[in-house]
């Protein structure tokens, strides 16, 4: 059989790290987008040490011409792609009040953006090479819940909600599908914020469990999404969250 090819962005920690190495793990060939070369190469190398397979590519989520670079590098290294995780993003405080615009901006340029490119110039590639691949989005809890000092995470998680919908309705006819995943509270850096005010108790207290959600059960979740027997997702937003968003 063919090998599947994924390309995830934001391969360089967290989430994506370990959505990096399930694929690789499960016999997928990966491509690891990262802005952080470092990390990302390190990402790679946790790979090729249990045999896979995996190259790097520096991205600029935010950049569309580093994005369509990014895909026709692997293209060129492995003939195809059949899955996109648009995985890569920031969190930020802006709060409405006294907000600073250039944090809002570039919030906005890597979380909503770069999913917008990463859909379009993964889908052209797969239109273009006949592939029925799909394109899988992170977004959160928070593109449907609100909480204080967020605002652009809002904006951008609540785009990417319909986003997904809008371009799984536009690609079907191709057999591509676009889903989307929604985490909740997960243990990876991007909640270091949370630590430093002393609330990570509280924010456990919100989910079922009463535990933080870790990287790789998102991983598993994302590559179950992945499969052709999960074929019947689509256009949906699946909601990964440890009951975060089903109960007060």
């Amino acid at each position: 059989m063919t090998k599947r090819v994924a390309v995830i962005t934001g391969g360089a920690s967290g989430i994506g790290r370990e959505t990096c190495l399930t694929f690789a793990r499960k016999g997928d060939r990966v491509v690891v987008a990262d802005f952080n070369e470092a990390a990302g190469n390190e990402t790679v190398e946790m790979i090729r040490s249990t045999n896979g397979e995996a190259i790097f590519v520096k991205t600029d989520v935010s950049n569309y011409e580093d994005v369509t670079l990014l895909i026709e590098k692997a293209v060129e290294e492995y003939g195809r792609i059949d899955i996109m995780f648009n995985n890569a993003g920031i969190g930020a405080s802006t709060p409405v009040p006294d907000m600073d615009l250039d944090t809002y901006h570039k919030v906005i340029n890597i979380n909503q953006h770069g999913v917008t490119y990463g859909i379009i110039a993964a889908a052209n590639k797969m239109k273009e090479l006949d592939i029925k691949g799909v394109i899988i989005n992170t977004t959160s809890v928070y593109g449907v819940l609100a909480s204080p000092g967020a605002f652009a995470y809002h904006a951008t998680k609540g785009a990417v909600n319909m986003m997904t919908k809008s371009a799984a309705l536009e690609l079907a006819p191709y057999g591509i599908r676009v889903v989307g995943i929604a985490p909740g509270v997960v243990d990876t850096p991007i909640i270091q914020s949370y630590r430093d005010h002393g609330i990570i108790d509280s924010m456990k207290a919100k989910v079922m469990g009463n535990k933080l959600t870790q990287p790789e059960q998102l991983a598993n979740a994302v590559y179950l999404l992945s499969l052709e027997e999960a074929g019947a997702i689509n256009g949906s937003v699946v909601m990964a969250d440890e009951g975060y968003a089903s109960f007060k």
